[in-house]
């Protein structure tokens, strides 16, 4: 079978087994971006699911009231008392939730649902309502992100069983579901509780993720859970190698972060284990002493770690081979400055107590729903005739907002005599590499330049790619390296930009072989201590710093500026423009 065969069956036998037992997988992971292979998808789950499965789309920024249920406001000031109403997740009960942009989830929606996950039910503690709503569902999380985006919760992604990846299939790739496969399915959920799943495939589901480097205990019970699942598809009493083989390719593979580790080459050093003594005869009639060993476990176990590689990219297998670990999406950082509360605009984030002042906007239906549980009680307070509803200053709710504050990236440029010409040349090309960036991102970028006596702003913040370079081609070097004079002046701009609103990013290139110190006069010694001293005033400031070692070979005092100033250190001579930019981005998650 063809690789995108395989992966095309896969998909369509994840959507099949995800119906067949919803709450013990979990849920899906689908990495597809939006279009007619995922729709594809989709269309194909919905028409495999029961009529009475409710399928639930989730809005990216749903309020903790719409997700976990609350009062209802209309029926509460129409009774006089607390009435509960539903949440979406409730209303998912035995079916599934359909999370559109996953990636963009806020951490605090993750939660909820992996709470859910967890417990299959939802606790409602708020507005007077005290709750407990069962709700045992499957999230399907519909994750867009490309290479560089927000990554999917971690909380979220390891309590979803199915991870299925879309990305390289076309809709000709993926099968047409037989006419009958929805009543198989239908059959399957009602015999799937009684399928039995032997040891040996437990154990060998168990040691196929330790090869495979699957760092999560959920994992293996996951994929146990899922070849439970199959064998019900199948009609099948009990688990078998097939369904093994398809959970390790389903919810191992997309896991793995190692190959097979090799036992044909043991190290040389390593030396001869020593022959293990004979074991004992056991006593006659006493069976149970030395239980018979299945030739077929080991042969089980190669079959399961030989399907999950298959499952796996070939580019990806070409990495594990040569000893690289698979690169965390989890760690992967956004494309803008940090997030910031803001009471005027931005991503809404719900409502707290407050007064509607200095520019903060009442949530009036937050207001309302504070103030409903104690109408009875006030109107009996106040006596007829006043008026329908009464709101107290204690009632009030104001909006809240986040949004992601602008970044400025500050370079600030070696250009004293100690960096020959030749390498401020490469200097100037990886600013100018990393400003293009910057600019596509629509940040701000400031250059500052050092040498002689003292530093000089060469560029003001700015978004203008055109004058930033016309700045660094007139660029002279030569002089002395006044490095701490350099760092200071950084500083001062980081924490001008800071108070401004924004986030500051500190690019230093130097080879940090500082000789003219803060008071302008000559000697090194002194001129490396206050270049030291003004790094940790820069680790004090905070933020993200890079530190590229402009030397021709790694400068040793260059390394212990980057860990006095507590920054990244990146060598020149390894820098290329990719190595750059994922060295700059982490400022900007």
């Amino acid at each position: 079978m063809e690789a995108a065969e395989l992966r095309g069956f896969d998909a369509l036998h994840a959507a099949a087994l995800l119906v067949v037992d919803p709450a013990g997988l979990g849920g899906a992971v689908l990495r597809a971006q939006a279009g007619p292979v995922r729709d594809a998808w989709l269309a194909t789950l919905r028409g495999l699911m029961p009529a009475d499965m409710p399928l639930v789309r989730l809005p990216l920024h749903a309020s903790e009231d719409r997700l976990l249920g609350g009062i209802d406001l209309p029926a509460t000031l129409a009774a006089g008392r607390p009435v509960a109403q539903l949440g979406l997740l409730a209303a998912a009960d035995g079916g599934l939730v359909l999370a559109a942009m996953a990636e963009r989830m806020a951490g605090t929606t993750a939660s909820h649902l992996a709470a859910a996950l967890d417990i299959g039910a939802v606790r409602t503690e708020r507005d007077g309502i005290s709750a407990l709503t069962p709700t045992r569902l499957a999230v399907v999380a519909l994750d867009e992100a490309l290479e560089d985006d927000t990554p999917l919760s971690p909380a979220l992604a390891d309590r979803l069983g199915l991870w299925v990846d879309l990305s390289a299939l076309s809709v000709r790739d993926l099968p047409q579901a037989e006419p009958d496969m929805a009543a198989d399915v239908l059959a399957a959920r009602g015999r799937v509780a009684q399928v039995a799943v032997p040891d040996k495939i437990i154990e060998a589901l168990c040691a196929a993720a330790l090869v495979l480097g699957v760092g999560s205990a959920r994992a293996a019970w996951l994929a146990l859970r899922l070849a439970r699942a199959s064998a019900a598809l199948r009609d099948r009493p009990q688990a078998d190698a097939d369904d093994a083989a398809l959970a390790a390719r389903l919810v191992l593979a997309p896991r793995a972060t190692q190959r097979q580790p090799s036992q044909e080459d043991p190290p040389e050093d390593t030396p001869e284990p020593p022959e293990p003594p004979e074991p004992p005869e056991p006593p006659e009639g006493d069976p149970e002493q030395n239980p018979p060993q299945d030739p077929l476990d080991g042969e089980l176990q190669d079959q399961i770690v030989e399907a999950a590689l298959a499952a796996i990219p070939a580019g990806l297998l070409a990495r594990l081979a040569s000893g690289e670990r698979r690169r965390d999406r989890q760690s992967s950082v956004g494309r803008a400055g940090a997030m910031s509360a803001s009471r005027l605009r931005g991503r809404p984030q719900g409502a707290r107590r407050g007064a509607p002042h200095s520019g903060a906007r009442l949530h009036l239906i937050e207001t309302l729903r504070a103030a409903a549980p104690w109408q009875r009680l006030r109107r009996q307070l106040a006596g007829p005739g006043g008026p329908r509803v009464l709101v107290r200053p204690d009632d009030f709710h104001i909006r809240r907002f986040e949004q992601r504050r602008n970044t400025t990236t500050i370079f600030a440029l070696d250009a004293s005599g100690s960096s020959a010409l030749y390498r401020l040349g490469e200097a100037k090309g990886a600013v100018e590499l990393l400003l293009a960036e910057c600019y596509v991102r629509r940040d701000q970028v400031a250059v500052i330049t050092f040498r002689g006596t003292g530093a000089e702003l060469l560029l003001p913040p700015t978004r203008s790619l055109v004058r930033a370079k016309r700045g660094l081609a007139g660029l002279p070097g030569g002089g002395g390296t006044p490095l701490a004079a350099g760092i200071d002046a950084a500083v001062a701009l980081a924490d001008r930009v800071r108070r401004g609103g924004a986030t500051p990013v500190v690019v230093l290139l130097t080879d940090g072989r500082a000789n003219v110190g803060l008071d302008g006069q000559g000697g090194r010694a002194q001129a490396q201590q206050d270049a030291l001293d003004a790094a940790r005033r820069l680790r004090a400031l905070g933020g993200h710093t890079l530190l590229i070692d402009t030397s021709v070979r790694a400068e040793p005092a260059a390394l212990a500026l980057a860990v006095a100033m507590g920054a990244r250190y990146l060598a020149l001579p390894q820098a290329d423009a990719a190595t750059l930019s994922r060295a700059v981005n982490p400022g900007r998650g």
